[in-house]
């Protein structure tokens, strides 16, 4: 089964938005703007159940932020950083500049 990604032109900003409204989702987005490349999806310090974990990064998906590949066993996960400032400049730098994350926790310890 093929893994939807929107194209660049498709990315909408209400999606965006949405989907980093949402703690766990922008910690993990914060995890991955921090990183160069890709990272797979166990690497990144999620706390919630696998089957929540799994929702978020559907959202992440979908919206246009993220873009997951196979990668063996893992998926490797990566940034749409270059679409989303072509997109919308200057928002996700805006988003991870408003406020810092919590001291101490990680990309979620909300579902």
């Amino acid at each position: 089964m093929a893994t939807y990604h929107p194209d660049r032109d498709q990315l909408l900003i209400e999606d965006v938005l949405a989907a980093l409204g949402h703690p766990v989702r922008l910690g993990i987005v914060r995890e991955l703007a921090a990183s160069e490349g890709e990272r797979t999806c166990g690497s990144l310090p999620v706390e919630v159940t696998k089957a929540t974990a799994t929702f978020h990064w559907r959202v992440l998906r979908e919206s246009g932020i993220t873009r997951e590949r196979k990668a063996g066993r893992y998926k490797a996960v990566e940034l749409r950083r270059a679409d989303l400032d072509t997109r919308f400049p200057g928002l996700l730098d805006a988003v991870l500049n408003a406020t810092p994350p919590a001291d101490g926790a990680s990309a979620g310890s909300a579902s």
